[in-house]
C-alpha cells in the first residue's frame, strides 16, 4: 500500500457531536465529550474519526449551515479543544477527517453579508445572482430540497440568491477563482493544524449549469426538483482536479471523500478514478433509494433485499473504491431500516454490519451504530427538531395525508432517528447529559446501552470490534474482487471475495424464517472454515446446503494455498 493511501485501510467511526456526549451539562454534545470517549472508540476497532462540523454557525441546519469556517462553535467548545481533540485522537491512533460544507454557507457568513450589499464588492460574485424575471418573480421554478423556492429576493442589489437547501443557506459561486482559493485556504488552515482529510458535503452540486431555465416538477411539489441543472455541472471535475493539485502538492497523504447526491454510476466514476486526481471515494445514494415511495424518502415503503443487493452489488463491480455505509445522520437506523429491531434487533444488526463492511471498499459506521440503537419513533411533532422534519409534515398534510400517516412517515425516515443522544448507561438521559438534552433521549436506553454491551460477550458491539478485526487483517479483505453469489435467491444476499486462490465467503439472511440455502456447484467440494457467526453455535465447516436462522450471518474462509 503507498503511504497516501492509508484510507484503503480505513474503518471509519461517523460522530455527530451534538448528541455524543455532554460535559458541561448544557444538553449539547461537545468537543471535550469526545475526548473523554475516545478510549471507547479506539476499542471498537475502528482507525478514523469523522466529525461532522462543529464550525460557527446559527445551527439553521445543525452546523450545515457555517457562518465562520475558522473559529469552533462555542456549544461544542474552543479552538484549543479542537488542536486537543486533533492531538488526543493521533495518540490514540486515530485519524481525524472534517466534514467540510462548501457548496453553501450561512447568510450569517462575512461572505455572504458584504455579497449581498452590491453587485461590485470583492464578495459580490462569491454567491449566485439573478436578475428577477420580467414581472419581478424568481429567475426559474426550481424548487429547493427543504421545501419552496430556492431562490430568495434581496433588495440592495435588486436580485435573487439561489439556495438549494434552506434560504439561510446561499450557495457559493465556485465559478468564482477568488471563491474557491478562500475554500483551499480553510482547507489548509485545518490541514496545518493536522487534520487528515475531508468529508466534503454535497459536492456534486458545486458546478451548476449558469442559464438556470425552468426544470421538471417532480414527487408531486409545485416547483421543479432542485437536482436539475444543479448536480455534476459542467466544471466539476475541473474544478476538484485544481483543488487536488493545490492541496494535495501540500499535503499529499490526506483523504477526500465527497457526498455525491444525484450521481449516476458512469458520472461517479470520473470522480474516483486514480489517474483522474479527483477524490478516494464518494458517498453515492441509489441503495438509499430502495424504499421511496410516492412523495420521495417520506414512505411507508418497505425495501426489498433484491433491491438493495442489486444496487449495492452493481457499485461494487463498476467503481474501483466505495464508500460503504447503511446509515449516517441523514439517514434513519440502520437496524429500523433495514433488519428487524425487535425480536431479532441483535441478530439483525451483526448481520447487516457483517454485509456492510465486508465489501469491498471503506466501512463508515456511524455512532450508536455498533450497540444496535434504533428509531426513536416520536409521537409528537414537536419533538422533532430537524428542519427537514418540520418542512415534510407541512408539505405531506398539504396533500391530505392524515396526522397518523404524516408521523408514520416521519418515525420510519427522518433524520431525527439518527441524531438522538448516543446511549452510554442505563442512566438519567442515558448518560448523555445531566442537564436536558437538545433533542429527546430515545425510550430504551435501558436495554441498550455502551455500558450493557462492554459487559456482555455476545453483544453487538463485541460482534463489530471482531468484525472490523477481520476486515483489517489480511489483503483478502481489503483489496480482494467482490462476486455476487446466487444472485436472484429471495431471502439471502450472498458475495465472495477472492485474492488469489483465497476466498471469503458471506452470506446474510433477511428473512424472519429459517431458510434452505444450496450454495452454487462451483462451491461444492470446497474446504470453508467458519471464521465469523452472528449465532453461538454455527457449523463450522462450509457445506453446500445451508439451513440458515432468522437474520442469520455467517463468514466462511477458503483457503486453497498449497504449502
Amino acid at each position: 500500500m503507498k503511504t497516501n493511501e492509508w484510507w484503503r485501510h480505513a474503518v471509519v467511526y461517523q460522530i455527530y457531536p451534538q448528541s455524543f456526549k455532554d460535559t458541561n451539562n448544557d444538553g449539547i454534545g461537545d468537543l471535550r465529550g469526545v475526548i473523554e470517549k475516545l478510549d471507547y472508540i479506539k476499542s471498537i476497532g475502528v482507525n478514523t474519526l469523522w466529525l461532522t462540523p462543529v464550525f460557527e454557525s446559527p445551527l439553521i441546519d445543525n452546523g450545515y449551515d457555517v457562518s465562520d469556517y475558522k473559529k469552533i462553535a462555542s456549544d461544542f467548545g474552543t479552538m484549543q479543544d479542537m488542536e486537543k481533540l486533533i492531538t488526543e485522537a493521533h495518540r490514540h491512533g486515530l485519524k481525524l477527517i472534517f466534514d467540510l460544507v462548501v457548496n453553501h454557507s450561512s447568510d450569517k457568513h462575512q461572505w455572504f453579508q458584504e455579497s449581498k450589499l452590491s453587485r461590485n464588492n470583492a464578495y459580490s460574485d462569491y454567491y449566485i445572482w439573478r436578475d428577477p424575471r420580467p414581472d419581478g418573480t424568481a429567475p426559474s421554478n426550481l424548487g429547493s430540497v427543504f421545501g419552496g423556492s430556492a431562490w430568495t429576493y434581496v433588495k440592495t442589489r435588486n436580485q435573487y440568491y439561489l439556495h438549494l437547501f434552506a434560504q439561510e443557506q446561499p450557495d457559493l459561486n465556485w465559478d468564482s477563482k477568488e471563491l474557491r482559493y478562500a475554500v483551499y485556504d480553510i482547507m489548509d488552515f485545518w490541514l496545518a493544524k493536522g487534520v487528515d482529510g475531508f468529508r466534503m458535503d454535497s459536492i456534486s452540486f458545486l458546478s451548476k449549469n449558469t442559464n438556470f431555465d425552468d426544470v421538471p416538477v417532480e414527487d408531486n411539489k409545485k416547483l421543479g426538483a432542485y437536482y436539475y441543472g444543479t448536480a455534476n455541472g459542467p466544471h466539476i471535475h475541473e474544478y476538484l482536479q485544481e483543488m487536488h493539485q493545490v492541496i494535495y502538492s501540500k499535503y499529499p497523504n490526506i483523504m477526500l471523500v465527497g457526498e455525491t447526491p444525484h450521481t449516476s454510476m458512469q458520472q461517479a466514476k470520473l470522480y474516483v478514478e486514480p489517474n483522474r486526481k479527483e477524490l478516494n471515494m464518494v458517498f453515492q445514494f441509489e441503495h438509499m433509494h430502495v424504499d421511496y415511495g410516492e412523495y420521495g424518502r417520506y414512505s411507508d415503503v418497505t425495501f426489498k433485499m433484491s433491491d438493495l443487493r442489486q444496487s449495492m452489488a452493481r457499485w461494487q463491480e463498476a467503481i474501483s473504491w466505495n464508500a460503504l455505509y447503511l446509515g449516517n445522520h441523514d439517514q434513519p437506523r440502520l437496524v429500523s431500516r433495514f433488519g428487524n429491531e425487535g425480536r431479532y434487533r441483535e441478530k439483525s444488526a451483526k448481520m447487516l454490519a457483517m454485509i456492510q463492511i465486508l465489501q469491498k471498499g471503506t466501512p463508515f459506521i456511524y455512532q450508536g451504530d455498533e450497540i444496535g440503537m434504533t428509531n426513536a419513533h416520536f409521537t409528537r411533532l414537536s419533538q422533532y427538531r430537524d428542519l427537514e422534519a418540520h418542512n415534510t409534515a407541512k408539505f405531506l398534510q398539504a396533500k391530505q395525508l392524515s396526522k397518523e400517516q404524516t408521523m408514520n412517515f416521519l418515525a420510519r425516515k427522518s433524520r431525527d432517528n439518527a441524531r438522538t443522544p448516543m446511549q452510554w448507561q442505563n442512566d438519567v438521559n442515558a448518560g448523555f447529559s445531566a442537564g436536558k438534552p437538545w433533542i429527546d433521549v430515545n425510550t430504551n436506553y435501558d436495554n441498550i446501552n455502551v455500558n450493557d454491551a462492554q459487559n456482555d460477550k455476545s453483544s453487538i458491539l463485541t460482534f463489530y470490534q471482531r468484525l472490523i478485526a477481520l476486515k483489517l487483517q489480511s489483503r483478502l479483505t481489503i483489496d480482494g474482487d467482490f462476486t455476487l453469489i446466487n444472485a436472484n435467491d429471495s431471502s439471502v444476499f450472498a458475495y465472495q471475495r477472492q485474492l488469489g486462490s483465497q476466498k471469503l465467503i458471506v452470506l446474510g439472511s433477511f428473512s424472519e424464517k429459517k431458510v434452505r440455502y444450496v450454495l452454487p456447484k462451483e462451491l461444492m467440494n470446497v474446504q470453508g472454515k467458519l471464521v465469523l457467526s452472528n449465532y453461538q453455535d454455527t457449523s463450522k465447516y462450509l457445506t453446500q446446503t445451508l439451513f440458515l436462522r432468522p437474520y442469520e450471518g455467517v463468514v466462511y474462509l477458503i483457503n486453497e494455498q498449497h504449502e
